[in-house]
This record gives structure tokens, sequence and C-alpha cells, in this order.
């Protein structure tokens, strides 16, 4: 009875996000630059973008637009990989001088000493990681020989940083499932305090690779891993917002599965496109900054995002959790968007009981 009225009120308040879409957050993809070639990467970003790094101005600009800045109102850095513009702190003082919060998300690669200090001293506040595996298998999935090394020393800077809010976060693949509890005494031996873990969505340079590719027990593995360790608490660990669990629904993660992409997370693009998340397809761009208004485009349009019952086809079309999971993270629809790419709950369900 209590768990049926958690979810009957979690359901009013989303729908409460839904309608007044309050912006929290703004991704801004500031570059496509990257100094590795992952294999995961959704966005195929290379050290020659095609694309320059769009200057802090043009962001500037369709950020002034917002009116209501909330708060808890925080930008967030990613590309690409933030750290390959020279001008990334400069940037972000001119985002602290607007009353703003700012944070970046970074493959750690480039991120030394000397750059720690200074990012600190232009007021990031949040930092978070990719850490993919022990050494073997980070340097498979990251495509390089030595980023293992370069990822321990910039977690070892971040962690040391009280008022840094800082956080690692893993691809679960084939090659890292076995190592997880060994990441874990990794990471807290590291004195890293909050962990989030992801599985790998077919898209991209992953959508041919089997091995990032986890099997319906793996994932099972995954949910009771996690499971686990948020009750002994060694590490705030969770699985992140990328699809509905099912009966996993708050034993692996904080609250209930709710994809904010549109309703409370919102994105400036490299060419100017205004979406959400930048993982998502770019077909759901809302617009452009160069041609619209930031903020009535964020208030205006976004319907894709703030009524989903397009999702309900394919194998969303007769599910009888459809009015919990909304289809799934909206980064599971591509191409055609005629089914989602990836369900979570039939991947829990489809395991054996007693099958680990």
């Amino acid at each position: 009875m209590i768990a049926a009225l958690k979810k009957l009120v979690f359901r009013q308040y989303r729908r409460y996000q839904y309608q007044k879409h309050p912006l929290n957050y703004l991704f801004w993809e500031c570059t496509t630059r990257c100094n590795l070639s992952c294999l995961h990467c959704g966005s195929d970003c290379a050290k020659d973008s095609a694309y320059e790094d769009m200057p802090i101005e043009h962001f500037l600009k369709a950020v002034d637009t917002i009116t209501d800045i909330p708060e808890n109102f925080t930008v967030v850095f990613t590309g690409g990989e933030p750290l390959m513009r020279k001008d990334i702190e400069d940037c972000g003082r001119a985002v602290r001088k607007r009353g703003m919060r700012w944070s970046m998300v970074s493959n750690g690669h480039l991120y030394n000493t000397e750059r720690h200090i200074s990012l600190l001293n232009a007021g990031m506040g949040a930092l978070t990681i990719s850490l993919d595996g022990l050494e073997a298998s980070h340097n498979w999935m990251r495509n390089t020989r030595n980023s293992f090394a370069k990822v321990e020393k910039a977690i070892e800077l971040a962690a040391s940083s009280p008022r840094l809010n800082f956080d690692v976060v893993t691809c679960v693949n084939q090659r890292n499932i076995a190592e997880l509890e060994q990441i874990k005494e990794f990471l807290i031996y590291k004195n890293v305090k909050a962990w989030r873990l992801f599985t790998i969505i077919p898209i991209g340079r992953a959508a041919d690779n089997e091995d990032l590719q986890l099997s319906n027990e793996q994932f099972k593995r995954l949910m009771e891993f996690i499971k686990e360790i948020r009750e002994t608490k060694e590490i705030d660990i969770k699985f992140s917002c990328e699809g509905y669990l099912g009966n996993y629904e708050t034993k692996v993660r904080d609250g209930y599965f709710f994809c904010r992409a549109g309703i409370n997370i919102g994105s400036i693009l490299i060419d100017g496109s205004i979406s959400a998340c930048p993982n998502i397809d770019r077909s759901f761009s809302q617009g452009n900054i160069y041609q619209d208004d930031f903020y009535k485009v964020w208030q205006t349009k976004f319907e894709p995002f703030r009524d989903r019952n397009w999702t309900k086809v394919g194998q969303c079309k007769t599910c009888k959790d459809f009015s919990d999971c909304q289809g799934n993270g909206l980064h599971n629809w591509y191409g055609d968007k005629k089914n989602v790419l990836v369900c979570h709950k039939n991947k829990l369900e489809c395991v054996h009981p007693g099958m680990n």
C-alpha cells in the first residue's frame, strides 16, 4: 500500500514537472574535438572536428534570454572533451559572473594539477570523470595505452577537493563486468564518494560492437551488484537514468525512473541546435540559437519530450508499465523511431529465476 501511494505521488510530481518544465541543467556542447577515439562514443568525436568550437559569447547570448533562472541552475560543459579548449576557465568565469553554477564532464586525460587548480579558481563546482574498468579494460574502451594512468591521477586530484561535487561514471560492458567489485575497492581507496554506472546503448560507434552489450543475465547481475552495495553503503552508488527497471526501481537509484530530457534538462549543441540531453538523436532538436530565442523555444516547444504518447509504438504499445516507463530514456529512440532500441525491464524479466 505504501509503495503504491509513493508511486502515485511520483506520477503526480512528474505530471507537474511536464507542465512547468523548469530548466535546471543546461548542457553546452562547447566542442566536438576530442583527444581520444573511444569505442563506445555516440557522437563520433575526433581531434579534428567538422565544427569549430562555439564562442562563449554565442552561448551566453542564448543563456541571457532566460528570464527566470532557478537557484540551482547549472551549466554543464560537455563535448567532445571540454579540456581541449584552452579557454574553458574563461568560459567558466563568464558563467559564474552571471550567478550561475557550472560543471564539466571529462575523460580526465588532460586533467593535471595545474588544470585542477585553475578550474577550481574559475568556479567549477562539479565534475564527472569516466573510469571504464581496471587498466586493461579501461584502456581497451578508451582505445589507447595510457588512459588509465592519466584518469587515475585525475581522480586523485578531484577527490582531494572537498568543495568539489565529484563523481565517477562507468560504462559497464562485457570486458569490465567481472571487475566491478575491484573497481569499487579502487574508488573507495581513492576516496571517491559517488559512483554512477550505466550500460551502452547501441548507437554511434557502439552500434555493432557486441563486446559493449551486456546479456540479459549480466544486466541483472549488474542490478544485483548495485542493490547490494547500496545496502552496505560502502560508496554512494547508483544506476544512471537511462531506463525503467521494473522491480528494481528505487533499489538501484535514489528515486523512480524519470527521463528529464526536455523537462528539466536542455542543451545547446555545437551547431547552435536547441535540444535536451546531448546523447539523444539530433533529430529531436527544437530550434537553433542563431535563428531563435532560446528560452522562448524552451517554453513553447519541446512537445515530443513533454508528451510521450508518441512512444506508444512497437513493444511499448501494449506494455502495462508504460505509465511509469513512458517509453524509456529518449536516447533509446533513434532512426525511424518505430521501436525502442533497448527495454531494460524486458532484459530483466527475460532472465530465468535463479540465473545470476
